[in-house]
């Protein structure tokens, strides 16, 4: 959707923060006559909200419960032990960093989405046919940039705000 937006004005891409927590909940339509609403309570969503505050822009924060139902499939770093408002224990979260493909190594996706750029490449989406477009395309915008801006991004405080997302 970013792309899509980008080539339609859009100047700020969307991006999402999400907290995920496994647990037993209430979900249904609680209220009154008046005024009733479908929605999610209890302590397990309320942890899952509180992941969501912790999470950067663009990235995805899980519970311990969470974690070990997909540390198989999902590579993360723990982050330190925090308390939380609302949570009588010390919360262990983790920072999801990517997939892990069949042989459990992980698999590198790249994603930026900044002024005057959308990129996103999954090396292993990629045919032997297209390969060898992408690159050229990106040695290509290599020298465009540098021909554009030599020197463009050897200070460090050009790179300020860039995400640098792989996982």
């Amino acid at each position: 959707m970013n792309v899509k937006w980008r080539r339609e004005g859009v100047e700020e891409p969307f991006r999402v923060r999400m907290g995920i927590n496994t647990g037993i909940c209430n979900v249904g339509n609680f209220g009154s006559s008046d005024r009733m609403d479908y929605t999610i309570i209890g302590g397990e969503a309320n942890l899952a909200a509180r992941l969501q505050s912790i999470a950067e822009p663009g990235h995805i924060v899980v519970s311990y419960e969470t974690y070990a139902l997909v540390r198989d499939i999902a590579a993360a770093d723990a982050m330190a032990p925090i308390s939380m408002k609302g949570i009588g224990r010390e919360v262990i979260s983790y920072a999801i960093g990517g997939l892990l493909d069949e042989s459990g190594a992980v698999r590198h996706i790249f994603s930026e989405h900044t002024t005057g750029l959308d990129f996103y490449l999954d090396p292993t989406a990629v045919d032997s046919k297209a390969a060898e477009r992408i690159r050229a395309l990106l040695r290509d915008a290599l020298s465009a940039m540098e021909k554009a801006a030599p020197g463009a991004g050897a200070n460090p405080a050009s790179a300020a705000g860039s995400s640098g997302n792989t996982g």
